[in-house]
């Protein structure tokens, strides 16, 4: 017999024990969960139970409702296990087990924002942000399904743009439970719009800073057709008049600021092409940007119109006549 022989017979008696060895070691035993996210429906075996082999995917059990969560009590799973063939298991001592059903949660923000945009495009809205939204009832969170992963939109929206009622049905693409089971909302809405108030009182004269506005949202119906909705009208404006606090502005409330006081001292500009004299006056009347005011000459002693340019400075122009002599200005 050659020792190759004999090498090849031991190799096939040691395959042979190795293989013996690994039929004769035991299954893992299937192990108890105390916990179970559900995606669908139905729970099954393999959801509560580790190591059930082909048992795995047999439905025991009904789920919890999308976004909700149950217990099931362990007597209750050793007798589905048992009906579906498998025997015995490790409960870990547990004597419940924690079902969750997996949800996407829609918040009411979400839904407040579908019913603005659906009643935006119907009632000829600038923007969904120029509806309010308010529900008939306390509106807690929508749950779909995970896999609806689009935002949700309202159909078949319904308003009586008198009353401001509105009742609609929440969709969401994808979702099977919205399909079964449509969701209708009811509620108000108010077409609104952005206005600028006072932050605080604002004297006669005195010009309107940043700081001193504040822009409110407030229902369109009630707001007057003037109404200033832009802070740049407002800022750099003066008041007309003594202003209050809370007050909603309006183009006549507000006027262009003096650059120039009367008797005031400014520097006045004398430009003719390629060349401009300055000379120092006294201001004989106070007037805003672009307003024509008297200002007295020190130098001439005449009065010239001239044309405010900014702060203290104003122009006299090419062609500019004296209207007065010193003698004749009020003093």
């Amino acid at each position: 017999m050659s020792n190759r022989f004999l090498f090849l017979t031991a190799a096939c008696s040691a395959l042979l024990i190795f293989s013996a060895n690994a039929a004769q070691e035991p299954a893992p035993i299937p192990v108890m969960k105390p916990e179970a996210t559900i995606v669908g429906d139905v729970v099954h075996l393999g959801d509560l139970l580790d190591n059930v082999g082909g048992a795995a995917n047999v439905p025991i059990f009904h789920a919890p409702a999308l976004g909700a969560s149950g217990t099931v009590q362990a007597h209750r799973v050793i007798e589905a296990a048992r009906q579906n063939g498998v025997p015995y298991f490790d409960t870990r001592g547990l004597n419940e087990i924690t079902i969750f059903r997996a949800s996407r949660a829609i918040h009411v923000g979400e839904l407040e924002q579908a019913v603005a945009e659906a009643a935006a495009k119907q009632l000829g809205a600038a923007t969904p942000e120029d509806i309010t939204v308010r529900f008939d009832r306390e509106v807690h969170a929508l749950h779909v399904e995970p896999s609806a992963t689009a935002t949700a939109r309202v159909a078949l929206l319904a308003v009586d743009q008198v009353s401001g009622r509105f009742e609609g049905v929440v969709e969401v693409a994808g979702s099977l439970s919205l399909k079964k089971r449509p969701v209708r909302i009811t509620g108000t809405l108010k077409e609104t719009t952005e206005i600028v108030v006072l932050a605080r009182a604002i004297t006669r004269g005195e010009t309107v800073r940043e700081s001193d506005i504040l822009i409110e949202r407030q229902p369109r119906s009630e707001v007057a057709s003037d109404a200033v909705t832009k802070i740049s009208a407002a800022v750099g404006q003066a008041a007309r008049r003594s202003l209050r606090a809370g007050q909603t502005l309006r183009p006549a409330d507000l006027m262009k600021p003096d650059y120039v006081t009367r008797n005031d001292m400014v520097t006045i500009l004398f430009e003719v092409p390629g060349i401009t004299l300055t000379a120092r006056g006294k201001a004989i009347a106070s007037g805003a940007e672009g307003e024509t005011v008297p200002v007295l000459n020190l130098q001439s002693k005449r009065v010239l119109h001239t044309t405010v340019k900014a702060p203290g400075v104003v122009v006299v122009s090419r062609g500019a006549t004296v209207t007065a002599d010193a003698s004749s200005v009020a003093r």
